[in-house]
């Protein structure tokens, strides 16, 4: 059953790398480009900072800051100075991969989260060697809000520390398996999330016991939006595309 399911895996992977490059914001292997045609039309309207941009570099003056080409489209979308409003997609996702490039300097800290619940960390993690949750690729830790925040766990670490250093483009795929549901509504299979992080595996079907962060109480669904975090550091995106995959793809 595991090679099985590692063979699904690297036939999901390999696909996506012979896809060739979208000229719509949706293409014939169901890819969606959710940055299309210089436009924000795939999220929730909301007020916010994001730009697009024609390039990005560190900010010559603040190695904590990026800079990027203002253009009324991309290729680049950058969330402002890193404190602005985080992106909801309007449309809902069941099982689904997910694959783009981010861009980071140093120190700075974003993540990508199925469902607006269940965080896969983005985190400028280059040459630590203590891993945990909260670094690049890793599953982000449960929360509390109050008194204060904070993590009530480790989350899970990523297997490799795949960082490039900050100020480098980077990689990232991810397929995320729905959680499933029995009649009565009582999960009967936890969600599970596989992650490629500049080529190596860093999560490796990794069951979900619960959404992540202060949404860890947060009832589970079958489907819901992706969420892109963009209050907690500078972060930019490119070739950022989703597709929806065929239930069968998580058994």
């Amino acid at each position: 059953m595991v090679m099985a399911r590692s063979l699904t895996l690297a036939a999901l992977f390999l696909a996506f790398a012979a896809s060739p490059a979208l000229a719509d914001d949706k293409d014939r292997d169901g890819w969606i480009d959710l940055f299309a045609a210089g436009k924000f039309e795939a999220f929730k309207p909301v007020k916010s900072d994001w730009y697009y941009a024609t390039d990005v570099q560190v900010d010559p003056n603040d190695p904590k800051k990026i800079v990027g080409t203002k253009a009324e489209s991309g290729p680049i979308a950058i969330n402002g100075k890193g404190r602005t409003t985080n992106l909801v997609t309007k449309e809902k996702f069941g099982d689904c991969e997910l694959s783009f490039d981010f861009f980071m300097p140093k120190g700075s800290n974003s993540g990508v989260k199925f469902h607006a619940v269940y965080e896969i960390q983005l985190f400028d993690s280059y040459g630590r060697k203590k891993l945990d949750g909260s670094d690049c690729g890793g599953i982000y830790p449960r929360s509390e809000s109050k008194p204060k925040y904070h993590h009530i766990d480790d989350g899970i670490a990523p297997k490799v520390n795949a960082s490039k250093p900050p100020g480098q483009w980077q990689h990232m795929d991810i397929i995320f398996i729905v959680p499933r549901f029995g009649a009565d509504g009582k999960r009967t299979v936890k969600a599970n999330v596989t992650v490629r992080l500049n080529d190596q595996i860093v999560q490796d079907h990794t069951e979900l016991e619960c959404p992540t962060g202060n949404n860890w109480k947060n009832k589970e669904v079958e489907k819901g939006p992706l969420l892109i975090q963009a209050d907690h550091g500078p972060v930019a995106f490119r070739n950022f595309r989703i597709r929806h995959l065929p239930p069968a793809s998580g058994n």
